[in-house]
């Protein structure tokens, strides 16, 4: 082998070596680079399983829901029962009375902070400043007197009148027509609840056997008339409307009419919300009811819808509908949802004029005489 051969030869070993060690290095490296960032191997004992756990299974997807269609009507409950405390006193208007009482109870006389805290307990169920005044001054005096002298009697004296000024009026809706059906017309502002109270007299005085019609004379509220028309065909009353933005006063009559044709014995009739300061709408409202008593019925009732949760704003709204229409009743809504109570005794005390009815739910019954001894006993128990 000459020398150039060998050299060749070595060359050759030397690039072998140098790339298989170079292949050796890149391995290493990478295989060092892949350790480094793979998750780490927990050292911390396995987490103990329940044997008695059955994971729940995924939800199945909800299916879709058809958007709800308000009709105005609220959907009757079943069997016709209320719903709630039909005494109308509602848990947060009990829980003023409560509060306070717990307060008077607490303390070893009757001192000025324990009344303080009967007159502010009174102005927030609305009460009013005339009636508390009237009915804590006659008790400040039996105090001064010693006739009272416990936390315990001056509740029992002021439980005994309120009672008073509730208790001589008469509630009785009447029927007592001279001649043709007997009419109950209803007044009241927007938003009220008048269209549905409406509904569910009829609903009731048709299951006490009478036979009702229906006269839609709001013609200016939109769909008023439809409204007032599902409650007939629910309750099987008798149903009569005119044209949109027509005379209220003529719908009203033509009720009458035909009630009196068909020798039916009660006529419900609608009337517009009106705002109470708005002379021209009154005047409208009198009008009414001097067209009502020239048809062949007899108005027995006028009966004034309040929405209890208003305060003392339905006290002022009561004083402008009894002067336009000689308001005989009134009828307070959402009486159980509402803190202000009180404004029963502001509107029986103040104008002289019953609650008739008060709502106590949303159902189609849940509409119910108003009983005053229950009222305060819910109060005062």
């Amino acid at each position: 082998m000459s020398n150039s051969d060998a050299t060749t030869i070595l060359l050759i070993l030397l690039a072998v070596g140098l790339t298989a060690g170079f292949a050796v290095l890149f391995v290493s490296r990478r295989r060092s680079r892949v350790e480094s960032t793979s998750p780490a191997t927990s050292t911390s004992a396995p987490a103990t399983v329940d044997p008695g756990h059955v994971p729940a299974a995924p939800a199945a997807p909800a299916a879709p829901v058809a958007p709800a269609v308000d009709s105005g009507v609220t959907e009757e409950p079943v069997r016709g029962a209320p719903t709630v405390d039909v005494t109308g006193a509602s848990v947060r208007t009990r829980s003023l009375f409560s509060k306070a009482f717990a307060t008077l109870r607490g303390k070893e006389r009757i001192d000025q902070e324990s009344w303080d805290e009967l007159e502010e307990t009174l102005l927030r169920a609305d009460i009013g400043i005339a009636v508390t005044t009237r009915l804590l001054e006659p008790l400040r005096d039996q105090a001064r007197s010693g006739a009272i002298s416990s936390a315990e009697q001056l509740i029992g004296a002021l439980r005994t009148a309120m009672t008073a000024q509730l208790s001589p009026n008469d509630r009785t809706l009447r029927t007592d027509s001279t001649r043709g059906p007997a009419v109950w017309l209803f007044v009241g502002v927007n938003g009220v609840g008048k269209t549905t109270t409406i509904g569910k007299i009829a609903t009731a005085e048709m299951q006490r056997g009478h036979t009702v019609l229906l006269a839609a004379g709001d013609t200016f509220r939109a769909a008023a008339a439809e409204q007032l028309q599902v409650w007939a065909q629910r309750s099987g009353a008798a149903f009569v409307r005119g044209a949109e933005g027509g005379d209220p006063a003529s719908v009203i009559f033509d009720g009458i009419q035909s009630a009196a044709s068909k020798d039916l014995d009660l006529v419900l009739g609608d009337t517009a919300g009106r705002l109470q300061n708005k002379s021209n709408l009154m005047e409208e409202l009198k009008k009414v009811r001097r067209v009502a008593d020239k048809a062949e019925g007899t108005v027995t009732e006028v009966l004034l819808v309040i929405d209890a949760t208003t305060g003392q704003n339905g006290l002022s709204q009561a004083r402008e509908f009894a002067a336009a229409t000689d308001v005989t009743g009134v009828v307070l809504t959402k009486l159980d949802g509402s803190a202000k109570g009180g404004i029963v005794f502001a509107i029986e005390t103040e104008l002289g004029i019953p609650v008739k009815l008060v709502g106590v739910g949303e159902g189609a019954h849940d509409l119910v005489p108003f009983d005053p001894a229950g009222f305060i006993a819910a109060l005062f128990d």
